[in-house]
């Protein structure tokens, strides 16, 4: 075999294997049952903010930790320590997705994700939080002006 099908043979491998070890980091979301089982191994999680729940963030003592309560998809309800500063407009968000990993009973994430409302279709949206074209108000074009 010539030395040059060689060398593209292993650089194939090489590349197979890169493809391989990097997709290996593209995850879904688990709950935080999942995390906790596996504490130390990172993991993203989604879910929702709990309102009722407090909020800290003491820009003054340390800038770069915002701690809050979500509830994952499976209503598993833990405390969160972000690790950056408090996203704007935070309370408003309607889905958290966070990068992270469990800590004892708490959640520490790297990474915050926010789905928020959108402004322009809040009002065509069912109860369940999906759009609903029979709500949807028909837009009609401004009427055109033509200059004499």
């Amino acid at each position: 075999m010539k030395k040059s099908y060689l060398v593209v043979l292993v650089l194939i491998g090489v590349l197979l294997g890169y493809i391989i070890s990097t997709s290996s980091s593209y995850s879904t979301y688990e709950s935080f049952a999942t995390a906790h089982s596996n504490s130390g191994k990172q993991f993203q999680v989604v879910g929702k903010l709990v309102k009722d729940k407090p909020m800290e963030y003491k820009p003054e003592v340390d800038a770069n930790r915002f701690s809050f309560y979500m509830t994952d998809e499976q209503g598993n309800e833990r405390k969160v320590n972000y690790l950056g500063s408090r996203p704007q407009d935070f309370e408003k968000s309607e889905q958290i997705v966070l990068t992270g990993k469990m800590e004892g009973e708490e959640f520490t994430a790297s990474k915050i994700l926010l789905k928020c409302p959108s402004k322009y279709i809040a009002n065509e949206v069912d109860a369940n939080g999906f759009y609903d074209a029979a709500k949807s108000k028909p837009t009609t074009a401004p009427a055109s002006t033509t200059a004499p």
